[in-house]
């Protein structure tokens, strides 16, 4: 493996274009306009004509359109079959093995990619991020999560200032309220060790740190930590996810994370003013500051909302939000439950991904070659999806963790400079671990549509069982399926062979599979705290990559604004009605079809008057002191 002892060099690059490849004599042609506009601070000027050019018009671009035609005569069961190229498509660094011979790709397309890349100046592109510039160009932000896990002693700026003393000023302040909480130090108002933690939190404030914790419990040395202790929580407005997260707690030993960096947040203001009603009925108003801590930069309203600003821990506005499990948002909950030195190692791994992804040779890295394989499967070879497929149910939450980090990043329509994008971006991520998914969708997989998937497998199972008289143990027997599953969908099955095993005619249509389908094997030689932080930080970098090669802004998220802007006119609308006890009409400036709806809904509604000044909460679904659940509820 490849050292990257040290820390990227800053460079100031153009950061939407490569102006020039000295190196291969390439260029970009750009057409000039006198015309000017500041898109933000610390990001080039451009204008609507003086735009830089797309990747789609470089000669890379066009070079990598030509090759797909070469690559349409190839078939992966003759392509699997030649060694040198096996050999030569795989990519490892610090135990993490990654094999994409499977990829619809000869040694030849990887040139034409790397190509690409440094066609989009994708070098200058990482060390722009790495360096504090303002890549986040919309919001006129940096783009810094990685300084979130960055050793003491790194030298990270924004603006001109280091923050990474302020990171770990962040840190410190989490491993000493931590300890004090799991040795018994902190009380609750009551006198009673906290040992349940619900933390409250939506979108890249629950993915992210849902999915460590799910990869940590059955670790061994991650489950020593947490023994004694429950870690639940709570993201969606729907009553019954707060009913499920609080069932059967006890507010004298809860302690409540909220995570909201304005404290403004809808769902999770919402959920937490339920919350702290729960603890207040029980325990009185003082007990909040003793059973609620927030991770917010917002001390105003964390102290208007009851808890003591002291108790607030920070993040910064250049963490995006589905970037920042590394930031108090995870490590705060995670380290309550796990421990602070575990969770450090978690970082430790993330680091350590970090920096090989901004100093190793694209033809070395990691992330990058994933993340070109990525382009090369959407906008090459029209595939629209991916599955990513653990075979292991510790990283049952990966997929839907990375679906927010790279759907949200990658989901756009048009370039980081506004222009309408002429190839399609980002994958439609979903997955399941094996086998629980070939029992669900591989068939789809398999005979369908072709969709690229990333398998990842574990050398060493976090637990290990083997059966008597058994020919495999269960992890082996779950590999197996790792192994045959990869080769299944490249290599298929032909009429042929069937003919050969005397298969009916009349299903040789239904068992041929036409393989051909590509995908990508991972392996880590164990799950724990510092191989979680790896795979974390290989897809963040991986979807990095696909924005800085398609010309995006991968660290906005315009897309989520429309309907939060609607939702609000509803709210408004449906306070009225309620309390008025009236029905939608078209003078309310909804759609017929809205209008309808809405009416279909309050008619069914009991005549609950918002304008009474009284608590309904849902006490005969929580299982407490207080409240027990119906029969029909477990």
């Amino acid at each position: 493996a490849r050292s990257t002892s040290h820390p990227p060099r800053p460079i100031a690059p153009e950061l939407a274009r490569r102006a020039s490849k000295a190196n291969t004599g390439r260029s970009s042609k750009v057409t000039t306009a006198p015309t000017r506009m500041t898109v933000a601070q610390g990001v080039p000027d451009v204008s609507c004509d003086d735009a830089p050019a797309l990747i789609s018009t470089t000669d890379a671009w066009k070079d990598l359109a030509a090759h797909k035609q070469e690559i349409d005569k190839t078939h992966l069961r003759d392509l699997i079959e030649d060694q040198k190229r096996c050999e030569a498509l795989t990519v490892e660094y610090n135990g993490v093995y990654c094999d994409y011979a499977r990829q619809r790709v000869t040694e030849e397309t990887m040139s034409k990619l790397y190509e690409l890349a440094d066609e989009a100046n994708l070098r200058g592109k990482i060390n722009a991020m790495f360096s504090g510039e303002h890549i986040n160009s919309t919001e006129d932000r940096a783009v810094l999560h990685v300084a979130t896990r960055a050793p003491r002693n790194k030298v990270i700026n924004v603006d001109g200032k280091n923050i990474v003393p302020d990171v770990w000023d962040v840190l410190d302040k989490i491993k000493d309220f931590t300890e004090k909480v799991r040795n018994g130090e902190w009380l609750g108002h009551t006198g009673k060790p906290l040992t349940s933690v619900v933390a409250i939190g939506i979108g890249g404030s629950f993915l992210g740190p849902l999915f460590v914790h799910t990869a940590l419990r059955t670790c061994g040395e991650a489950a020593d930590g947490a023994r004694g202790r429950q870690l639940r929580f709570l993201a969606n407005v729907d009553p019954v996810d707060v009913a499920r997260s609080l069932n059967g707690l006890d507010p004298e030993t809860t302690l409540v994370v909220v995570v909201s960096k304005t404290f403004t947040t809808a769902e999770t203001m919402l959920n937490a003013r339920t919350v702290r009603q729960w603890i207040i009925a029980s325990l009185g108003a003082e007990a909040v500051k003793k059973h609620m801590v927030a991770v917010s930069t917002n001390l105003k309203l964390v102290q208007e909302f009851g808890i003591d600003p002291d108790n607030a821990f920070a993040f910064w506005d250049w963490v995006g939000g589905r970037y920042s499990v590394c930031s108090a948002v995870g490590m705060l909950p995670l380290s309550l439950q796990y421990g602070f030195d575990t969770m450090e190692k978690f970082l430790e791994g993330a680091w350590n991904m970090d920096e090989h992804f901004a100093t190793a040779p694209f033809e070395e890295n990691v992330p990058v070659t994933l993340g070109l394989l990525s382009v090369w499967n959407v906008s090459f070879l029209d595939c629209p999806a991916r599955a990513i497929l653990p075979y292991t149910q510790a990283l049952a939450k990966l997929a839907p963790h990375i679906q927010q980090v790279a759907m949200e990043s990658n989901g756009k329509g048009v370039s980081i400079d506004g222009q309408p994008l002429p190839y399609d971006t980002g994958e439609i991520d979903f997955g399941e671990p094996g086998t629980n998914g070939q029992h669900s969708f591989y068939q789809l997989i398999h005979q369908g549509r072709t969709i690229p998937c990333d398998f990842i497998g574990i050398i060493k199972s976090q637990q290990s069982v083997y059966l008597k008289g058994e020919i495999v143990s269960n992890h082996d027997e779950l590999m197996c399926n790792f192994f045959a599953q990869a080769d299944a969908l490249a290599v298929g099955k032909t009429a042929v062979q069937l003919r050969s095993e005397n298969c009916p005619d009349s299903l040789i249509p239904h068992k041929t599979f036409t393989g051909n389908r590509p995908s990508l094997s991972i392996m880590l030689p164990a799950l724990n705290a510092y191989t979680t932080g790896q795979i974390l930080a290989i897809y963040e970098h991986r979807v990095a990559t696909q924005g800085f090669i398609w010309g995006l802004n991968s660290f906005d998220q315009w897309g989520v604004e429309l309907g939060k802007v609607l939702a609000s006119k509803v709210r408004t609308t449906m306070n009225e009605k309620r309390t008025k006890g009236d029905k939608m009409s078209d003078k309310d400036g909804f759609n017929p079809s809205t209008t309808a709806m809405l009416n279909r809904y309050l008619e069914g509604k009991a005549q609950l008057k918002y304008a009474e000044p009284e608590d309904v909460f849902p006490c005969d679904l929580i299982d407490s002191d207080e409240c027990r659940p119906p029969t029909s509820y477990a």
